[in-house]
């Protein structure tokens, strides 16, 4: 039997010209984080299956790949439950894996933490366009921070790079969960429904308003809460700047609404519109939800027009290392959609900007042996002078040959011959 050629489904090969893009963007996010004071580190693939299954991932929980014991351990046809075959499992996110590290090596790391980590992640998700099953993220966090320092730091590095990368004009939106709790409070809405109701909420951009709706009165919610509930979208309709916003929720939620974190959110958009290096737009979002259940108090989300989805979020978590250690410590993460971004400068024919001169040398086949130590002396010597030099045999269609090379980016050959020498 034939062996399969196609990667698993929702997984892929990554061909050389988008690997050029990726390390190009993988060095520019690590090089604006670092000028942030955010340090590298990093955590294993793997999980304790209880880690990734503590309630705190929302619905990534669903998508865990699961790992089997191994050897003796494995006991299948002992087996009576899940957890008698199974202890590891693919981490669905970095947040987690962090929290964990953190907890083993707080007395090794400094307080506040400023991590940085990219690595892959894996959900068993159906895969569309910029999805995949195994994925890159790229976080930064802030651990030990409690003031809202944070989100800001985390906010202007974030877009300091998506800026560095050429991109313009996107936003972020902003929300804080105990707002979201305010506005469901004040409709009439019982905080055991919390969960339901954001979850509908967080469907308004794809289903709208009337659809949201029609979800919680199939539900069994009360028709005046859901009206009253809605009537607050409608109002802050237009008030996409957060002092508008915070104004309008002040006159209308007046005592029901928690002003620590309205003050919260001026305060992160003050210092952010004044210190900002990329040119966006920090937006109110009432209906920004995100789906983990660990965040606490603010949360963001990343919108760039040309991919017309979210391109990356995160928020404050504030209980969450406090589940490994059992004290709550301040936390608060940013994640960019590596994929995306890397999906949109791909369809964009994104060019690496400063590059080395590429310099090909086609050595004839039949070129006696003792003079490659020459030619590879010349071509040593001119990747010491910076440029990136390739060293290959000539094909028998040798114009087939180059256009193959000025597609990888060639711009110079050196034709080697044993009886001419070297040609331009």
């Amino acid at each position: 039997m034939a062996l399969t050629k196609k990667p698993v489904n929702g997984m892929r090969d990554i061909l050389p010209r988008e690997m050029e893009i990726r390390d190009y963007v993988t060095g520019v996010i690590k090089d604006t984080y670092r000028r942030f004071g955010f340090t590298p580190m990093e955590t294993p693939c793997m999980e304790h299956i209880e880690n990734l299954s503590s309630k705190q991932g929302g619905e990534n929980e669903k998508l865990i790949f699961k790992v089997l014991k191994r050897g003796e351990k494995l006991r299948l046809e002992e087996a009576k439950a899940e957890e008698d075959v199974v202890d590891f499992g693919m981490r669905y996110d970095l947040t987690v894996p962090l929290c964990r590290y953190y907890a083993a090596h707080a007395n090794e790391l400094p307080n506040p933490f400023k991590a940085l980590q990219m690595g892959s992640v894996w959900r068993a998700d159906r895969p569309q366009r910029g999805r995949y099953r195994q994925f890159t993220q790229c976080d930064i966090d802030i651990i030990g921070e409690p003031s809202n320092l944070a989100e800001i730091e985390l906010i202007l590095a974030t877009t300091a790079t998506l800026g560095q990368l050429g991109f313009r004009g996107f936003e972020i939106r902003i929300n804080e969960r105990r707002i979201l709790k305010n506005m469901a409070r004040f409709a009439g809405f019982a905080e055991e429904d919390d969960d339901s109701v954001f979850i509908t909420l967080d469907k308004m951009d794809k289903i709208g308003a009337d659809g949201v709706r029609d979800e919680l009165l199939a539900q069994g919610f009360d028709a005046g809460a859901v009206d009253a509930y809605l009537s607050l979208f409608s109002g802050l309709s237009g008030r996409g700047d957060v002092a508008l916003g915070m104004e309008f929720l002040e006159k209308t939620l007046k005592d029901a609404l928690d002003r620590d974190a309205a003050d919260n959110l001026r305060e992160i958009a003050a210092a952010v519109d004044a210190a900002k290096e990329a040119d966006f737009t920090l937006v109110f979002d009432p209906t920004l939800v995100r789906g983990m259940s660990y965040y606490t108090g603010t949360i963001f989300e990343i919108a760039i027009p040309e991919f017309g989805g979210s391109c990356g979020g995160g928020g404050r978590y504030d209980e969450m290392i406090g589940k490994f250690t059992g004290r709550p410590l301040p936390a608060c993460g940013f994640s960019i959609g590596f994929e995306r971004i890397i999906l949109l400068l791909t369809e964009q024919d994104f060019a690496i900007p400063q590059q080395p001169q590429k310099v090909a040398y086609l050595v004839e086949k039949n070129y006696p042996a003792d003079g490659l130590a020459q030619v590879m002396e010349s071509a040593a010597k001119e990747r010491r002078s910076g440029k990136q030099v390739l060293v290959v045999r000539m094909n028998k269609n040798k114009k087939f040959q180059k256009e193959q090379l000025r597609q990888q980016g060639y711009e110079e050959f050196v034709e080697i011959y044993d009886q001419s020498g070297s040609d331009a």
